[in-house]
């Protein structure tokens, strides 16, 4: 038998390419697709409905965000109390999200149960009531905790930030305040919803162990919801470029400062977005980034700093994030221009950037373990009109970029002159 040598390092395999299953593709009678990821062997499944409803289409500020919450806050035959009391019974979970592009309401449940807790879904879907009562509630908590996180520099960091690199007037650059809170009417909520949560506007995936005859199932219950995809705004508004690129939000007694660093980019339909994301990586896309290295482990101004690219369906960004103390706050900004300089002044070594690939090739494999893994990394490719192609390219692309290209994408996306500077604190 042979004996394991713990000195000696094992050798490092890299990803070569990775086979996901790709989904079989229904469509219900009212035209619904529905992409079906059976790969799992627990009796469990997830069903997701998305709907192009985030803040983008909004009329208003949060009617988006208020349209997904109360769908679970009743419809013309169950309360709230009733909808979250048989979801409980059944050990099944309901959700709703939204974001600046998307709207989600997606079940978790025992296969066994999918018949008592698939009819709640398609209630809550199709006819939500928006409850004057229950509009008042969440308007009260929501604005409370409005307040309460308005206190916080990172939180006022996070929503100043996006109004600043892409203008007050985009939408994705919008920010709502107090007084917004009363401008929301049930009429909206109705509205919205009649508008963006339709058959036409309407994709489902579904992943797990997916029992016979779901779909008959599912196509039973959808009987009747129609509606017409709504016209999608055609122009892209232009973003606010700012002429100072610096600015500084006041928050008297802080004990602590915000940084927001970053600049509108483009989204993961780009060419470039995936050799950008190798070169974020290094830069504080992980625990073991320069980032990390220079602000926390050596200097020790923070917990925590990182770095990220968002893609967004009709833009995106790159953005640098920490809080620090407040006296260390201007040493904190200077060395991350150091360490930005520094990507953008000598090539990255081999040793770095080998690490680096491991990481992210890694952070993929564990990415797409399950099935409602599967199922959410497929949605991000739905979403964006790609198809699968577009993992392969990610493997490659990270297997294949060089010192140079790294080098080379620093000095053309990180100039600190096109870089916005945001902090909040005393």
């Amino acid at each position: 038998m042979t004996q394991l040598n713990r000195h000696i390092q094992p050798n490092i395999n890299l990803v070569d390419r990775i086979s996901l299953d790709k989904p079989e593709v229904q469509t219900l009678d009212n035209d619904i697709p529905v992409y079906l990821i059976d790969t799992s062997e627990q009796d469990l499944v997830k069903i997701e409905f998305i709907f192009t409803a985030g803040s983008w289409f909004e009329p208003k500020k949060l009617v988006a965000s208020f349209t997904n919450r109360m769908l679970k806050e009743g419809t013309s035959s169950m309360s709230s109390a009733k909808i979250a009391d048989l979801i409980d019974y059944y050990g099944a979970h309901l959700e709703t999200n939204s974001d600046k592009d998307m709207g989600y309401v997606a079940l978790y449940s025992l296969n066994k149960h999918l018949h008592k807790t698939l009819p709640v879904l398609a209630e809550v879907i199709r006819d939500p009531v928006f409850d004057q009562k229950e509009l008042e509630t969440l308007r009260q908590n929501r604005r409370q905790n409005f307040l309460v996180n308005n206190e916080k520099v990172r939180y006022l960091a996070r929503r100043k930030f996006n109004e600043l690199i892409f203008g007050e007037g985009h939408p994705y650059g919008k920010v709502f305040n107090e007084s917004d809170f009363d401008q929301i009417s049930q009429d909206d909520l109705v509205s919205f919803h009649k508008n963006r949560y339709n058959a036409g506007n309407c994709k489902v995936i579904v992943s797990g162990k997916i029992p016979a005859g779901f779909v008959h199932l599912l196509n039973d219950l959808f009987i009747g919801f129609n509606g017409q995809a709504p016209d999608h705004q055609g122009t892209i508004p232009r973003q606010t470029e700012l002429e100072d690129k610096k600015t500084h939000f006041v928050k008297k007694n802080a004990v602590q400062s915000a940084i927001r660093m970053g600049k509108v980019l483009f989204n993961k339909t780009h060419p470039d977005y995936v050799k950008l994301k190798v070169v974020n990586t290094i830069l504080g896309g992980y625990f073991g980034s320069r980032l990390m290295s220079n602000i926390r482990e050596d200097k020790g101004y923070t917990y925590g700093i990182g770095s990220a690219i968002v893609s967004l369906h009709h833009s995106g960004y790159f953005f640098i994030t920490s809080e620090v103390g407040s006296d260390v706050t201007q040493e904190a900004v200077h060395e991350i221009y150091y360490e930005i300089d520094q990507l953008r002044q000598h090539k990255v070594s081999a040793q770095e950037l080998d690490l680096v690939k491991n990481y992210m090739l890694g952070s993929f494999l564990r990415s797409v373990d399950g099935s409602f893994a599967q199922a959410d990394n497929f949605k991000s490719l739905l979403e964006y009109g790609l198809d699968f192609t577009y993992f392969d390219n990610y493997i490659e692309v990270v297997k294949a970029i060089s010192r140079e290209e790294i080098l080379t994408l620093a000095q053309q996306y990180l100039d600190p002159e096109s870089l916005s500077l945001l902090t909040v604190g005393k």
